[in-house]
C-alpha cells in the first residue's frame, strides 16, 4: 500500500496524542475502521480479495495483535498500581 490506510493512521494519532495505562486499555478502533475490517473479512471469505485488498487486511491484522499486546501490557501495569 503506497499510502498508510486511515486506521493505520488512526492509531498512529491515538499513539502520538500520549497515552496511559487507562486510555491504551480503554482503546477501541473507530466504527469506520471496524467496518473496513468486517467488509476485507467477507471478501476473504468470498475469496474475492485483491492483491491490495490482501495487504490491507494483512495490515489490520498486525495492528490488531500489537493492540491486544499494548492492551494486555496495560492491564497488567493497571493491576500492579503503577
Amino acid at each position: 500500500m503506497s499510502t498508510a490506510h486511515p486506521a493505520y493512521l488512526e492509531l498512529v494519532d491515538f499513539i502520538a496524542s500520549g497515552t496511559t495505562p487507562e486510555t491504551v486499555a480503554q482503546f477501541h478502533p473507530s466504527p469506520e475502521a471496524e467496518q473496513r475490517f468486517a467488509e476485507l473479512v467477507a471478501l476473504e471469505r468470498e475469496q474475492t480479495l485483491s492483491p491490495e485488498q490482501r495487504a490491507e487486511l494483512d495490515h489490520f491484522i498486525e495492528l490488531e495483535h500489537i493492540l491486544r499486546m499494548a492492551k494486555a501490557r496495560a492491564h497488567q501495569i493497571l493491576a500492579r498500581g503503577q
